[in-house]
C-alpha cells in the first residue's frame, strides 16, 4: 500500500496516465491525493476528470483556481480565456455530472501528517483552522444555490485575514489563500500579481511558507500552484507543481513511513518533448 501526492495536472491526461504507470498505481492497493488544478491549459481536461472520477475512493482531489474557473465559466459568471481548454467538458453530454462531481471536491485535506492545499496557508492559520475554513467554502459550493458563491468569489479584497470577517468577504479571503496565494507580508497581506520565482517578490513580501512564526511552521504542507518556484528548501513545505503543462514534469511524491518524508517520481510531459 502506497500513498502519493500529485501536483497540478491541468488537463495533461497522457502525462497522468504515464505517471500512474511509472509508480505502478493500483486503485485496490494505493491512494492518490491530487493537489488541485485538475483541468485547463492542457490538451485533455475531460479525460482527466473522467479518469479521476473512475478512481473514486482511491483518488482524492483538491480544488484549484483553474477548477473553480471552470465552474464559474459553466455558471456564466466568467468568460472563457483565450488559453482555456475547457470546451470538451462544457459541451460533454454528461456535463452536469462532471461539474457536480467537481464542486463536491474539498479545498484542504490532511493525511499522514501532511496538510494539503492547492496554493498556500496564511500565517495566522494552523492546520485545524485551515481545514475548518476550507469546509466553510465547501459548504457554500456544495449547496443548492452555489451559483451565489460564484458571483461573489472573485476579487483581491480583502487582502488579509481577520477573524471578524463575515459573509462573502470571509469566503473570498479563504478561497484566495487556498487557491491563489504565493506571496504575502509577515502580517499576512496577500499579493497576487507576481507569478515568477520567489526571487521576484516585491519589497516586503515573501513566500507564504517562509513567513517567520507562521502557525503552520513545522507542520508538513504539500501544495501546487507555483510552477516557477522549484524546491522550497524546507522539509515542511513540499511544492509539487513542476510545470507539466508548461513543458516541465508531472510529479508524484510517495509518502514515507516517517512523517514529513517523501520520495519524488516524475515523468516528462509531451509539451517538453522535442523532435529528434
Amino acid at each position: 500500500m502506497a500513498t502519493y501526492l500529485i501536483g497540478d495536472v491541468q488537463g495533461c491526461d497522457d502525462a497522468l496516465g504515464r505517471l500512474l504507470e511509472r509508480i505502478d498505481f493500483s486503485p485496490s492497493r494505493d491512494t492518490l491525493y491530487l493537489l488541485g488544478d485538475l483541468v485547463n491549459r492542457g490538451p485533455d481536461s475531460l479525460a482527466v476528470l473522467q479518469r479521476l472520477m473512475a478512481l473514486e475512493g482511491s483518488a482524492h482531489c483538491l480544488l484549484g483556481n483553474h477548477d473553480l474557473h471552470l465552474l464559474a465559466v459553466a455558471h456564466g459568471v466568467r468568460k472563457p480565456h483565450r488559453s482555456d481548454t475547457l470546451d470538451a467538458i462544457l459541451h460533454a453530454p454528461d456535463r452536469p455530472r462532471l461539474l457536480d462531481w467537481l464542486r463536491h471536491r474539498p479545498l484542504a485535506l490532511q493525511h499522514q501528517g501532511w496538510l494539503m492545499v492547492h496554493a498556500g496557508v496564511l500565517p495566522a492559520w494552523d492546520a485545524a483552522q485551515t481545514l475548518s475554513l476550507a469546509r466553510e467554502v465547501e459548504a457554500a459550493l456544495q449547496s443548492a444555490d452555489w451559483g451565489v458563491l460564484m458571483h461573489n468569489m472573485y476579487g483581491n479584497q480583502p487582502d488579509h485575514w481577520d477573524d471578524r470577517l463575515r459573509g462573502f468577504e470571509r469566503l473570498r479571503v479563504i478561497v484566495n489563500a487556498l487557491t491563489r496565494l504565493r506571496l504575502c507580508t509577515p502580517s499576512g497581506v496577500m499579493e497576487f500579481a507576481t507569478k515568477d520565482s520567489a526571487d521576484a517578490a516585491p519589497p516586503g513580501f515573501l513566500p507564504w511558507f517562509a513567513v517567520p512564526g507562521r502557525r503552520t511552521d513545522g507542520q508538513p504542507v504539500a501544495f501546487g500552484h507555483w510552477s516557477t518556484l522549484g524546491d522550497t528548501g524546507r522539509p515542511d513545505a513540499l511544492a509539487l507543481d513542476t510545470g507539466c503543462v508548461w513543458g516541465g514534469c508531472l510529479t508524484a511524491a510517495r509518502l514515507g513511513a516517517v512523517a514529513g518524508t517523501v520520495a519524488r517520481i516524475s515523468v516528462r510531459c509531451p509539451q517538453a518533448q522535442k523532435p529528434g
